[in-house]
């Protein structure tokens, strides 16, 4: 009875409903990539008093036709994506190694990114007059701050900073070997969706590890110098492509990435193995 009761919950978590969230929480992660990037080039091109980061984006949905309504439907789908991944802890993935401990740890993980960024997004679109909130470079800061306080503060925020580090390395370079293309429905494409799912997925993913690993370069920096003025969150990270030898034409084509990444959200919510 046990089994059965186990089974029925399963397969229950895994209907209709949940892959619905799920596709509806790829599509809304679409959203917040396509702003983000859009919001990068705009800054690239010298409108400097833009906010390239979730918050940015979200000020900027709020301020269009229907703004409300849009917010809402992101926020939800950012919840019905955290739905999601707490199904995949509880009962794991229909991947090979699906229930295996490192991929329920990797849902877990997963799990909590969504849920936070799903209440954030829901608060502010419940919050009448709200603006985007602390910026995630402020954030960043106050993070690193009081973690450099606590005992062996230095040791985890280097630890951190360098795990966000090889985390981006590793996304850049799954989606270089188009590792994607195991969790998508590839037979049901077409020739161009193919192409343009390797296209998006390879430079969206490209451009998003590089924005990870350098982020993550920057808090190992305010640990070692003990400066958590150092910490950059989203928005200061990608301003700070525009300060190499290359200028502001590398942040336009990581910020162009960033977008073609919200393309194959998209691409992912009409074709992931879910």
């Amino acid at each position: 009875m046990t089994r059965t009761g186990r089974g029925g919950a399963r397969r229950a978590v895994r209907g209709p409903v949940t892959e619905g969230a799920a596709r509806a929480g790829f599509a809304a992660l679409g959203v917040i990539y396509l702003l983000v990037g859009a919001l990068a080039l705009q800054i690239a091109f010298g409108e400097r008093q833009h906010q390239a980061d979730p918050g940015g984006a979200l000020a900027e949905l709020a301020a269009k036709p229907f703004g409300a309504v849009l917010l809402w439907a992101v926020g939800l789908g950012m919840a019905g994506m955290a739905l999601w991944r707490l199904s995949q802890i509880l009962f794991g993935s229909d991947e090979p190694d699906g229930r295996t401990p490192k991929k329920r740890l990797l849902a877990a993980v997963r799990f909590v990114l969504y849920a936070v960024v799903a209440y954030s997004v829901l608060s502010f679109a419940a919050g009448p007059g709200a603006s985007g909130g602390p910026s995630s470079d402020r954030r960043s800061r106050d993070v690193t701050a009081r973690a450099l306080e606590a005992p062996a503060g230095q040791w985890l925020v280097g630890a951190a900073g360098a795990a966000v580090v090889v985390a981006g390395v590793w996304i850049g370079v799954q989606a270089v070997r188009r590792d994607f293309h195991e969790e998508l429905h590839l037979g049901r494409m077409g020739p161009g969706a193919r192409r343009l799912v390797d296209v998006t997925g390879v430079a969206g993913g490209a451009a998003r590890g590089a924005v990870f690993a350098a982020a993550g370069a920057f808090a190992v920096s305010a640990a070692v110098d003990y400066e958590p003025e150092r910490a950059k969150g989203l928005d200061d990270t990608l301003r700070s492509f525009a300060d190499t030898p290359l200028g502001p034409w590398l942040l336009v084509c990581v910020a162009a990435g960033l977008v073609l990444f919200g393309v194959f959200s998209f691409a992912v919510a009409r074709w992931r193995r879910v």
